[in-house]
């Protein structure tokens, strides 16, 4: 849909629960979206939901159970009347040395952040194409930077698979816009909007890899207000048809030097 017409969108924002998803979906739907809150935990999404606006709707989804995925699309389609566009945002990621990364959680970080998406994409292409639709993935930096960042591989690795995947669901369906938008330093909001992205990480490990990701240019910006992420996803579902968005950068801005 175009700008003029932004305020008739019917958007899915899966992950809305916590962290950016549910930045997201609420300044989305504070933006005039019509928004379905995605996401595992019922009374958060439920919260999240009614901070959207009036038109906003709350689903429960397991990103990693195929049938939970499809049945969630499902609800929020026929809530919504349609789709328009689909924001894809969940992540998970353990600091861990690649020596140390068992077969379990490969499986655990691909299911979230890759394996998700390709089901609740497939799950919404019927009602995208109809449309004429967009979809949005978060990236990240980790995905693309190079070399990858040490501790983080099964995250990085994984980001470069969700943009592969993203290529590939471009080749099979260009009546559908699909952007891939990789974030970098972002902190979310206050609560439940706080990413809990490394609230489960070693922090001993994660003290010992922090001084090589900083001398690696890992981590070159400042953090990046929320506000200018939600606006550059609300930025994208708003283009043209006509208008082609395949990949977007958003990240903060070179770290200023201290003063002498």
């Amino acid at each position: 849909m175009s700008i003029g017409e932004e305020t008739m969108s019917k958007t899915v924002v899966i992950g809305a629960s916590s962290g950016l998803g549910r930045c997201i979906g609420v300044g989305l739907g504070q933006r005039g979206h019509q928004v379905a809150m995605l996401a595992r935990r019922r009374e958060r999404i439920e919260k999240a939901a009614k901070e959207a606006g009036p038109e906003a709707v709350a689903v429960e989804c397991d990103v990693t159970d195929e049938a939970s995925v499809r049945s969630a699309i499902g609800a929020a389609a026929n809530a919504l009347g349609g789709i328009d566009n689909l924001v894809y945002t969940p992540a998970i990621g353990s600091v861990m040395r690649l020596v140390d990364t068992d077969a379990q959680t490969w499986s655990r970080v691909f299911a979230t952040n890759v394996t998700g998406a390709a089901v609740a994409t497939a799950a919404a292409v019927p009602h995208l194409s109809a449309s004429a639709g967009k979809v949005v993935y978060l990236s990240s930096d980790a995905g693309t930077f190079s070399p990858p960042w040490p501790g983080l591989a099964a995250y990085g690795v994984s980001k470069a698979a969700l943009e592969r995947l993203v290529q590939a669901w471009r080749a099979e369906h260009p009546d559908i816009a699909f952007t891939n938008l990789i974030v970098g330093e972002c902190a979310g909001g206050e609560g439940d909007s706080a990413t809990g992205f490394s609230s489960d990480w070693d922090r001993e490990l994660a003290t010992e890899f922090y001084p090589q990701w900083i001398s690696r240019g890992c981590m070159p910006g400042q953090l990046m207000p929320v506000e200018d992420l939600i606006e550059v996803v609300h930025t994208i579902l708003g283009t043209d048809s006509a208008t082609s968005m395949p990949v977007v950068v958003a990240r903060g801005a070179p770290s200023r030097p201290s003063p002498a």
